[in-house]
């Protein structure tokens, strides 16, 4: 059973692809990692208050095999941290918190609060900003070390596309599938 959402927020969530019903608002089901959406009625003409959380694995959690020295983890938590500090740049909203980056156990927890005053814009803004969060994730990631969990699909994706751009095979928008016509 869902939370109960304003209702243009629900509508917009319902009919974007990407998102799917959950227990506590919409799951976004394009990225790796855990992703809600929830929202409140927004004030005024104002179509939602927003809170996106996702959840990440601590380098350490993410690691395979071995653990990660407390120092290289603390610092790339910092990092992570440092880095999520911009990830409201790729929203169109300009009223929201600061990012919350909270670590407890193998778990971080990035919380976005935004206003949305358009419920399609929110809608847009909740995927862009969890896209940045799983860019920065992927941005952190340490050579050296053998990855698990979501760290390593992402790895395996990456991998993978460029292994298809290398081949050739990375899309193609010609009518023979060849790529861009000349």
């Amino acid at each position: 059973m869902t939370t109960t959402l304003p209702d243009p927020v629900e509508r917009e969530l319902e009919a974007h692809e990407a998102f799917e019903p959950a227990a506590e608002g919409y799951e976004l089901t394009t990225t790796v990692f855990d992703a809600t959406v929830t929202a409140d009625a927004g004030e005024g003409k104002r179509d939602g208050e927003f809170t996106v959380t996702v959840s990440l694995p601590t380098l350490d959690a993410a690691v395979a095999g071995e653990t990660v020295a407390q120092v290289v983890e603390d610092d790339w938590f910092e990092t992570l941290e440092r880095r999520l500090q911009d990830v409201f740049r790729v929203a169109h909203t300009s009223t929201h918190d600061d990012p919350s980056v909270s670590r407890e156990d193998e778990t971080v927890r990035v919380t976005l609060e935004y206003t949305a005053w358009n419920a399609a814009e929110g809608v847009a803004d909740a995927k862009a900003l969890v896209e940045f969060v799983e860019g920065t994730f992927a941005e952190g990631i340490i050579p050296g070390y053998d990855y698990r969990g979501p760290a390593a699909t992402l790895l395996e994706n990456a991998q993978q596309r460029g292994q298809e751009a290398a081949d050739g095979d990375g899309g193609s928008s010609g009518p023979d599938g060849g790529g861009m016509p000349m």
